[in-house]
C-alpha cells in the first residue's frame, strides 16, 4: 500500500514502543514503522467516507411510553406450587443433576 499520508515521527514511534512494552532491540524498527504507517493510512481511507448520519440510527430503540405498565400481580400460592411437582420441599424444587462427574 502506498503511503500518501502523514507518516509518524520517531518520538511517536518510541511512545508506541513504550505503551506496547516492546523494546527497540527486540523489534525491527523499519518493519514496525511501515506497519504503523500503513495502519494510519487505513484511517485516512476511512475518514473519506461520510459519517454525518447518526450511528445509533442503525439500532432499534424503545420509547418509555411504549413499555408495559409495572403492575404488581398476586403470585402463586404454595399449595398450588406443590401440585406442579412431587419433588418440592422447603420452598424449593428438586431437579436432576445437570453437570456430569467432570465438573
Amino acid at each position: 500500500m502506498a503511503t500518501q499520508h502523514k507518516e509518524i515521527d520517531a518520538q511517536t514511534l518510541e511512545n508506541l514502543l513504550y505503551l506496547s512494552r516492546l523494546s527497540p532491540e527486540s523489534t525491527n524498527m523499519e518493519t514496525l514503522k511501515k506497519q504503523v504507517d500503513d495502519i494510519v493510512g487505513y484511517f485516512d481511507i476511512l475518514s473519506k467516507y461520510d459519517d454525518s448520519e447518526n450511528p445509533y440510527d442503525a439500532y432499534p430503540r424503545t420509547e418509555a411510553d411504549k413499555l408495559r405498565d409495572d403492575t404488581v400481580v398476586e403470585g402463586l400460592e404454595i399449595s398450588d406450587v406443590k401440585k406442579v411437582s412431587e419433588n418440592f420441599m422447603d420452598g424449593y424444587f428438586q431437579v436432576p443433576k445437570v453437570l456430569g462427574e467432570g465438573a
